[in-house]
C-alpha cells in the first residue's frame, strides 16, 4: 500500500464502553444498554430484547486503532451508532443522553487528537433542544454531528428542522446523514431487506429532500455528507431528474432548481463495495467529493479501509483527494491537525 498519503476514516462508529439503562432513569422505552459478557463481547439490549452482539472494538480505542495500523489508516471520525439517536423519546431525554453519548466521544478525542475526529447527535425531534446542543458541540471540539435520514418517518425537509441545519451552518459544524428507521422494514425484514435495500433508499430519500425541500439552496455554505456513497441517489440521478423535469408540479413544488445541479456540492463515502460504482460516483462528483469511509466495525462495512482504492486505477492526486482531502474540507479541518 502507499505510505505517502495521511488516511482518515470519517464513517466509523463507536459507544461508550459502559452505557447504562436510560429507562431505569426516565421510567419509560427501549433505551438501548449494554450487558457486558466475559468474552470481550457485550449484548446491545432495547429494553429487554436482545438487539445486536458487539465486540470490544466498539469501544476499545487503543484496539481500534491497532486495526487501523493494518490499512494504515490513522485518523477515526467516531459517531455513535444509528439507533441510539432516540428520536421518539422525550426531547429532553434525548438531550441527555446525546450529552452523555458526545461526552464520551469528546473525552475520546482530547486524549487522542491526533487519531481520532468525534461527530455528535443531537434531539432532532426538537429543534431548540438540538441546537442547544449544537452550540455546546461546538465548545466541546466535536466536528459536527450525524443525524437520521428521517425523524420519526418525517422527511429532512420539513420546516420544524430547518433551524437545526441552520445553527449547523452558523457554527461551521459538518453534517453525516446515517440512514436509520428505514422505510419498509416491518415488510421485509426476511434477507436481511431492510440493511440491502432499505439503507440505500432512505439516504436518497434524505437527499431528494434536502434538495427538493431547498435546504440546500437556502443554506449554500451547509456540508452534508451523504454515507454508503449516497445511497441510491446518484445511481439513479437520471429518474430523478427525469422526474423533476416531466412532473414539475409534483416534486419541483418548493425548488424549481434541478437536482443535478448540485452534485458537487454535498459530500458522500466512498462505500460502494464496487469499483465500477464507485468510479461512476468520482465521475459524477470529483474526487474532491467522495470520502474515505468504513462503517467500522459492522461487517455490511469495508473492513479494509479502502484497500480496493489502492487497486483501482486511480491518479495520486484522486487517492490523496479521497484519503483525507476531501474529509478535510468536509470538517473545515487543516491536516497540520492531525500529524
Amino acid at each position: 500500500m502507499n505510505n505517502d498519503f495521511l488516511k482518515i476514516d470519517m464513517h466509523t462508529h463507536i459507544l461508550p464502553e459502559h452505557l447504562p439503562n436510560f429507562a431505569d432513569k426516565f421510567g419509560y422505552g427501549d433505551f438501548i444498554h449494554l450487558k457486558q459478557n466475559e468474552d470481550d463481547t457485550a449484548d446491545m439490549m432495547k429494553g429487554n430484547e436482545f438487539f445486536r452482539r458487539i465486540k470490544s472494538n466498539c469501544w476499545d480505542a487503543e484496539l481500534r486503532m491497532k486495526d487501523y495500523e493494518k490499512f494504515n489508516t490513522r485518523v477515526q471520525v467516531v459517531c455513535t451508532i444509528p439507533v441510539m439517536f432516540s428520536y421518539w423519546a422525550k426531547p429532553r431525554h434525548t438531550l441527555e443522553l446525546a450529552q452523555f453519548l458526545n461526552d464520551d466521544i469528546a473525552n475520546l478525542v482530547a486524549k487522542y487528537p491526533k487519531r481520532y475526529i468525534g461527530l455528535g447527535t443531537v434531539p432532532m425531534q426538537d429543534a431548540k433542544c438540538a441546537v442547544e446542543e449544537l452550540e455546546r458541540i461546538k465548545k466541546i471540539g466535536l466536528k459536527g454531528i450525524q443525524i437520521g435520514s428521517n425523524i420519526n418517518d418525517l422527511n429532512l425537509s420539513e420546516p420544524e428542522f430547518f433551524p437545526v441545519f441552520e445553527a449547523a451552518q452558523d457554527l461551521n459544524l459538518a453534517v453525516m446523514v446515517h440512514p436509520w428507521n428505514m422505510m419498509g422494514f416491518h415488510d421485509m425484514r426476511k434477507y436481511w431487506l431492510p440493511w440491502l435495500v432499505g439503507m440505500p433508499a432512505e439516504t436518497s430519500r434524505a437527499a431528494c429532500s434536502l434538495i427538493f425541500g431547498g435546504v440546500l439552496e437556502r443554506l449554500p455554505n451547509l456540508r452534508v455528507n451523504f454515507s454508503h456513497a449516497g445511497g441510491s441517489f446518484l445511481p439513479t440521478i437520471g429518474r430523478v431528474e427525469h422526474g423533476f423535469n416531466c412532473r414539475p408540479d409534483l416534486v419541483a413544488v418548493d425548488n424549481d432548481i434541478n437536482p443535478r445541479d448540485y452534485i458537487g456540492k454535498f459530500w458522500v463515502d466512498c462505500i460502494t463495495h464496487d469499483p465500477k460504482l464507485l468510479k461512476y460516483i468520482l465521475d459524477l462528483q470529483g474526487s474532491k467529493r467522495v470520502t474515505l469511509g468504513s462503517d467500522y466495525p459492522f461487517p455490511l462495512g469495508d473492513l479494509e479501509i479502502g484497500r480496493f482504492i489502492e487497486e483501482m486505477n486511480l491518479s495520486n492526486t484522486e487517492k490523496e483527494d479521497i484519503f483525507c482531502n476531501a474529509t478535510l474540507e468536509w470538517l473545515d479541518m487543516d491536516k497540520q491537525e492531525l500529524l
